[in-house]
């Protein structure tokens, strides 16, 4: 063998190295965002759950009680083009419903109600963070599949492109002043 061949043969390997380790990266990356988005989807179940067992418990005046309960179950029975919206018309209904702080200290003056209260605000306030986990883990296989070596040796695969989540998640006022 002549020792232009083993370079070449070492740069090749080298070349195949390197490729099947950004591969691996991309793998995981795809898989974090499967994991952010789990975390995601959990944390907007448990806040639509927790608005339609507030808006049930019979401790809102009955407006916003319908209000918030209708809100609620479009959020949890949303398809999947139309979550976004859903959620941000849930997160309009929170800050509407409990845009006064006395109407959150209604709510915790009723029985069962500092639970409730505790919970809610509990949940809106990982809305946010899981939100912002899984559009950051978004954010990381976006940058990497617009290498052109990615694109060029189509080291994603048929990984659907990921797709960030947006959506209205401010919390009401009154829950996080009274939270902090």
């Amino acid at each position: 063998m002549t020792p232009t061949l083993i370079w070449i043969l070492v740069a090749l390997v080298a070349i195949g190295l390197y490729l099947s380790w950004t591969a691996g990266r991309l793998d995981r990356l795809h898989a974090r965002i499967d994991a952010t988005r789990a975390g995601l989807d959990a944390q907007l179940l448990r806040r639509a759950s927790v608005a339609q067992e507030l808006a049930t418990a019979s401790v809102l005046d009955p407006a916003a009680s319908i209000v918030l309960y209708e809100a609620a179950h479009a959020a949890r029975q949303a398809e999947e083009e139309q979550r976004e919206v859903a959620e941000s018309e849930l997160s309009q209904a929170l800050r509407a419903v409990f845009a006064e702080p006395a109407q959150v200290e209604a709510v915790r003056e009723a029985p069962g109600g500092e639970a409730a209260a505790h919970e809610l605000t509990e949940a809106v306030r990982r809305v946010p963070m899981a939100r912002r986990f899984h559009n950051d883990a978004v954010g990381a296989a976006r940058r990497l599949r617009q290498h052109r070596k990615v694109r060029w040796f189509r080291l994603a695969g048929h990984a659907p492109f990921p797709m960030a989540f947006e959506m209205d998640d401010e919390p009401p006022a009154a829950l996080v002043d009274r939270a902090a």
